[in-house]
C-alpha cells in the first residue's frame, strides 16, 4: 500500500488511543502525508483525567501532528453506542471535509463498548475507502494482525516519548516502555522487519495502475 501523498485519517474514541495503536505509523508517514487524528471523547466528565486532554495535544505534538489536525470532540465516554447516529453523522461530516483516502481505527477485536461503536459507524461512514484497525492491548481480545508497515527505531522511540506525556496514566501496564518496545518489534519479527506496528484488515479498496 501507498501511503505517499494521501490524507490519512485516524479515529479513536479517547485521548490515548490513536498513539497506542498507531503513534510510531504516525511519526513515520508524516513527512510524506496529510494526517488528521480526531478523538470523539475527551474525557472531560471524569474528575480523575482532566489532565489528559492537555496531556493529548503534548503527546501529538510530540509525534509531529500540527495543532490544527488534532481533533478533540465531546462524546460522552463509555455511552457512544446509545448516540451512534450522532457518531455517523459527524464521520460523514468529515468525510465531506477531509476527503480521506485511508482510515484507521479500532480493531474489530475490541471489546470496549466505545471503541466498538466507532469501529461499526466507521465502516458504514466510508464505504469505498480502506479502513484498518489499530489495537489498543488492555481492550483488545483476540487481536492478530494480518496488515504490517514497517517503523524505524526512531519512529519506535517516539510513539513511546508520545505516550510518557501521559502522566495521569503512568501506573498502567499498557504505557510500560518495555512492553510497548516488545509489541513493535514482535509485529516487526511477523513482517520480517526490525520495527513494525501492526493492523487488522477492515477494508481494503485497491486501484489497478499503470506503472511507468
Amino acid at each position: 500500500m501507498n501511503f505517499y501523498g494521501k490524507r490519512v485519517l485516524f479515529i479513536g474514541a479517547h485521548p490515548d488511543d490513536i498513539e497506542l495503536g498507531a503513534g510510531a505509523l504516525i511519526h513515520h508517514i508524516l513527512p510524506q502525508c496529510e494526517v488528521t487524528c480526531v478523538t470523539l471523547s475527551d474525557n472531560q466528565k471524569n474528575p480523575a483525567l482532566k489532565n489528559v486532554l492537555s496531556e493529548h495535544y503534548e503527546s501529538m505534538k510530540v509525534l509531529g501532528v500540527p495543532r490544527e489536525n488534532v481533533i478533540v470532540e465531546p462524546f460522552e465516554t463509555r455511552y457512544m453506542p446509545e448516540h451512534r447516529q450522532e457518531i455517523l453523522e459527524y464521520l460523514l461530516k468529515l468525510r465531506k471535509e477531509i476527503k480521506p483516502d485511508i482510515i484507521f481505527t479500532h480493531s474489530e477485536q475490541d471489546i470496549h463498548q466505545d471503541h466498538n461503536a466507532i469501529t461499526r459507524e466507521a465502516l458504514r461512514a466510508y464505504r469505498g475507502i480502506t479502513v484498518l484497525g489499530f489495537d489498543v492491548v488492555r481492550s483488545s481480545h483476540g487481536f492478530f494482525p494480518n496488515f504490517f508497515v514497517e517503523v524505524t527505531e526512531d519512529d519506535a522511540k517516539k510513539k513511546i516519548e508520545a505516550l510518557m506525556q501521559y502522566k495521569t496514566y503512568q501506573d498502567k501496564y499498557y504505557f510500560e516502555a518495555e512492553l510497548l518496545h516488545a509489541t513493535m518489534v514482535r509485529h516487526g519479527a511477523l513482517a520480517e522487519k526490525p520495527f513494525a506496528e501492526g493492523f487488522d484488515i477492515l477494508r481494503i479498496v485497491g486501484e489497478f495502475n499503470k506503472c511507468d
